[in-house]
């Protein structure tokens, strides 16, 4: 009987060409240790205190309540620079335009950060479905092979069962002067 099986792959100079991700995952596969994470949960870890605010103001920023608030203010602002004797900020109120103006160059900057993390977050969710689907793929082809080796043994057990059927059916037909034909 010959040997069925292929040479053994140098797995070391596999593991060298892998990416550093690669291999922080074959080293979480060996250990068995889990590979799905919740990327919310491993984003929201890394984030500083600013960070943390600068998306608590984009999100007031982009909110339907910030806009109503707003409207508010600049109303009240009008209606009151306009009834007064003594405006603070008589029309073409140029003070008004001067806040308005601020806020949106603060506000634009703080929005932008908040989109880069998000799409820093995105990429974090990416990469952890990438490796989640990299160990299914990897658990599949483990399958694959042991259900081929459980067939390949199935097959030379049965290969040994006729032969030994066969063996003894002619060692019946020889004992009986039969001939096998």
């Amino acid at each position: 009987m010959h040997d069925t099986q292929a040479p053994a792959p140098d797995l070391e100079a596999l593991i060298r060409r892998l990416g550093e991700r690669e291999r922080g995952l074959v080293a979480r596969l060996i250990r068995r240790g889990p590979v799905a994470r919740d990327p919310n949960v491993e984003f929201e870890e890394r984030l500083t205190i600013g960070q943390r605010m600068a998306d608590q103001v984009a999100a007031l920023g982009g909110s339907w309540t910030f806009i109503g608030l707003f409207l508010l203010l600049l109303f009240g602002w009008m209606i009151v620079n306009t009834e007064l004797r003594r405006p603070f900020d008589p029309y073409p109120f140029i003070l008004l335009n001067l806040v308005l103006s601020l806020v949106a160059a603060l506000q634009a900057p703080v929005i932008m950060m908040s989109q880069n993390r998000q799409a820093a977050k995105d990429r974090l969710g990416a990469q952890l479905d990438y490796e989640v689907n990299l160990r299914a793929e990897l658990e599949i082809q483990r399958l694959q092979v042991t259900l081929e080796e459980a067939r390949l043994r199935e097959l030379v057990d049965t290969v040994a069962e006729q032969r030994r059927l066969l063996e003894e059916i002619r060692r019946r037909l020889g004992a009986s002067g039969g001939e096998l034909s």
